[in-house]
């Protein structure tokens, strides 16, 4: 089908149905730009990212490691129970 057969059995439509092949677009525009978005590259260089370390400075996180460790696993033993 070309484009100009397209249109023409688009303006034979009646106004009603026009309407609502030109909101199933936006609909489709709209999820297909979402997906497009999902798809560029991510940026890998994490090593010169400000995100990480951001906490390193920190004194009363000293020994935040032992204790998200010892959550972990009383929660993970949990769902094996």
């Amino acid at each position: 089908m070309t484009q100009q057969e397209l249109l023409n059995e688009f303006l034979s439509l009646p106004l009603e149905a026009q309407h609502q092949v030109i909101d199933f677009i936006a609909v489709l525009r709209q999820r297909y730009t979402v997906v497009e978005c999902a798809t560029q590259p991510v940026d890998d260089d994490l090593a010169n990212d400000n995100f990480i370390g951001m906490w390193r400075d920190r004194q009363d996180l000293a020994d935040s490691t032992a204790w998200v460790r010892s959550v972990r696993e009383n929660e993970w033993s949990k769902s094996n129970d």
